[in-house]
Parts: C-alpha cells; sequence; structure tokens
C-alpha cells in the first residue's frame, strides 16, 4: 500500500505517526477517543486527528442508518460490549436518543480544527456529551460550548466550518477513507498503509507505527 497522503502541519520527524479516523456518531470511536491522545503520547507515537462520515460509506452498502440499528441482534450486543468496555474504562455510558447522532457540523468543526492544539480537548468532550450524557451533538450552541471549554475561538471556528472549504475538504476526507479501504470507525492508519479498525486495535497499530521507525 502506498503512503499515507495526510500530514500533520507540525509533524516532528523523530516520532512515528498514527493516523486516528473517527465518527462522532460512532460507539467504538467513542472508547479510543478518549484514551488514544494519551496513550500515544506514552508510546512517543505523534497522532493525526481525522474526522469523518460513515453515513456516505454506508449508503454505497445500501444501508441509511447504523448496521446496529438494521441488525438488532448486532445492536443488542454492541450496548452490552459498551457498558462492560466504559466500565472497565472507567466512562459513563447514555445511549443517545436518537442513535446515531447527527454528527456532520461536529465534524466539520473537527475538520476545521484538525490540526489546531484544542482538538483532543474538543473531541473528547463531543464524545462525552454524546455517549457519556446523552447530549444532542447536532446542537450548535452545545457545540460552541465545547469549543470554549476547550480553548477555542467559537465564533470564528463555528464560521470556518461553514465555510466551502470545509465543506468540500470533509467530503475529500470521506473519500480518502474510501481509498484507503476504511469501512468503519475507529480506524488507525500507519504511514505505510496498514490499516487496523477497532477499539481492540488499538495498541496494535501503535505497535505497528513503532515497528515502522526502527
Amino acid at each position: 500500500m502506498t503512503d499515507h497522503p495526510s500530514q500533520p502541519a507540525h509533524s516532528e520527524p523523530d516520532r512515528p505517526l498514527l493516523h486516528f479516523w473517527f465518527e462522532f456518531a460512532s460507539t467504538y470511536s467513542y472508547l479510543s477517543a478518549m484514551r488514544v491522545e494519551t496513550v500515544a503520547r506514552d508510546r512517543g507515537v505523534q497522532l493525526v486527528w481525522h474526522p469523518f462520515l460513515l453515513g456516505p460509506i454506508f449508503k454505497k452498502q445500501g444501508w441509511d442508518t447504523s448496521p446496529f440499528n438494521l441488525y438488532p441482534a448486532k445492536g443488542r450486543h454492541m450496548w452490552q460490549d459498551m457498558e462492560r468496555q466504559c466500565d472497565k474504562l472507567g466512562l459513563p455510558l447514555v445511549v443517545p436518543d436518537p442513535f446515531p447522532q447527527n454528527s456532520l457540523m461536529a465534524a466539520r468543526i473537527a475538520h476545521a480544527g484538525r490540526q489546531s492544539p484544542w482538538i483532543g480537548a474538543f473531541v473528547r468532550a463531543v464524545f462525552d456529551a454524546e455517549f457519556g450524557q446523552g447530549q444532542d451533538i447536532s446542537d450548535p450552541a452545545l457545540l460552541a460550548g465545547l469549543l470554549m471549554e476547550a480553548g477555542a475561538d467559537a465564533k470564528t471556528v463555528l464560521k470556518e466550518a461553514e465555510s466551502i472549504d470545509v465543506k468540500i475538504g470533509l467530503r475529500a476526507a470521506v473519500s480518502e477513507a474510501e481509498t484507503l479501504g476504511i469501512f468503519g470507525a475507529p480506524s488507525f492508519v500507519t504511514v505505510n498503509g496498514d490499516l487496523y479498525w477497532g477499539h481492540d486495535r488499538l495498541e496494535d497499530a501503535l505497535d505497528d507505527a513503532l515497528l515502522l521507525t526502527r
């Protein structure tokens, strides 16, 4: 596979990179997002944030909602597993209503700020609001508040998130995800294009990223 085309604005050549692809409506992305920055830093790996949308990818499979809704048995198991995993990680869990949430605006904001110093704090805040508190992450007022708490200029970022450049950029991110073979979230991609899918593959992806620098 070819090298990953997206690089951080201020990459550190002596640190391996790991690309983190996440979707705000994804349950297992919640688990990864709440710990990935800390775990990557502890391992000496530089994280590259990639917010994207699964909806367009699912539609190409003929799905108009989450597979966890389309296949009830799978959905029931997922929520049971989420309870176990959240308990293990010390995370709260509230099933959002509706599920999946409309994540478009949150994704646009994260795309606009994906290389900003506040991106990690904002991503965690959105996931906590959604899956930890059951709030509606499509609410602009909620997102503005989360941006301010993360240390961002909410007014400026919200305006940028509505720009044509960001809208086109997020669509391009979805296309890039498809090119990389990404079909679900969370996904982790190393610099040589190796794809790891699922929260339970985070450590494996970090190991791979470290091996590539040796």
